[in-house]
């Protein structure tokens, strides 16, 4: 039987101008691209190009985050993806691109206002909040207006969990921090993404202890996945783990190649593929681009 096609919650910007002033022109994120080997996935691809792989690979659609990162050390903006340059890839690539807005945690209230713009005018599908930089950890109080705006909306946010690879600190996106919001929130879809290494058991313990929060695998190549991930997706957190790949830091023909090559039970593979993202993103679900 053929494999539904898949659905990326998580690919970064894709284009060489995009990949350009997101890594090589940054004076933070720039030496990443060395550590991780990144040389050839920074080249990126144009629009056009950028569906064809999608083809080849069997992926239906990857949302784009509007990313925006401040540097812990200046207390600066050290990334900031133009929201325009994310709804001129969704026109570029109708129904294969979904937009994520990023959240810019100094704006305070005004953030939840371009939130709203964002979902109700422009069709973005989620919010994206990686909160290292700002040093407040994911259950802090200035994120709550967002959470509560994306239940308002029905859409999902995407944080980053887990460690910072990033010079921040990582105990900000620790996986107990959203049991509170969890709690709090049981109507607001939560993907902690990067899997919660290396607190990936914990990040399992809340993703089956809270229905309304799901695991996501991007940035980690299948091939490094956490053994008791493997095991919570293949068993009883069937359907709370999403396929995923933060491209470029993996590259997305690689990561499919190597989650083929994980022993899952079919229907285990069918929801990490695409099943657990029909449950975070309504227009998937409806059978909608």
């Amino acid at each position: 039987m053929t494999q539904p096609m898949a659905i990326d919650y998580w690919t970064n910007i894709f284009t060489p101008d995009g990949l350009r002033k997101m890594y090589t022109e940054n004076e933070e994120l720039a030496p990443v691209v060395k550590w991780w080997s990144m040389d050839e996935r920074i080249k990126g691809y144009e629009p056009d190009a950028f569906v064809k792989m999608l083809d080849e690979c069997r992926i239906e659609k990857v949302y784009v985050p509007s990313f925006k990162m401040q540097s812990f050390k200046r207390r600066a903006p050290i990334l900031s993806v133009d929201v325009e340059e994310i709804r001129a890839l969704m026109a570029a690539c109708p129904g294969r691109v979904g937009g994520l807005f990023g959240i810019d945690i100094s704006l305070g209230f005004d953030a939840v206002r371009q939130l709203e713009v964002a979902v109700r005018e422009w069709d973005f599908e989620g919010a994206h909040i990686h909160c290292n930089g700002w040093a407040i950890p994911l259950n802090h109080r200035d994120l709550y207006p967002i959470y509560a705006k994306c239940v308002e909306l029905d859409v999902p946010v995407i944080v980053q969990s887990g460690h910072s690879a990033e010079k921040m600190p990582s105990e900000m996106t620790r996986p107990i921090y959203l049991d509170d919001v969890a709690l709090y929130f049981p109507d607001l879809r939560i993907v902690a993404s990067h899997t919660g290494w290396p607190w990936a058991q914990e990040l399992i313990a809340l993703a089956w202890k809270h229905p309304n929060l799901f695991i996501g695998c991007g940035a980690h190549a299948p091939k490094y996945w956490d053994p008791a991930l493997v095991q919570f997706l293949n068993s009883r957190g069937k359907g709370k783990v999403l396929w995923g790949t933060d491209y470029p830091v993996v590259r997305h023909q690689d990561s499919l190649e190597q989650v083929a090559a994980i022993d899952l039970k079919p229907e285990s593979r069918a929801l990490l593929m695409r099943g657990a993202a029909e449950k975070v993103f309504k227009s998937l679900a409806k059978g909608g681009a």
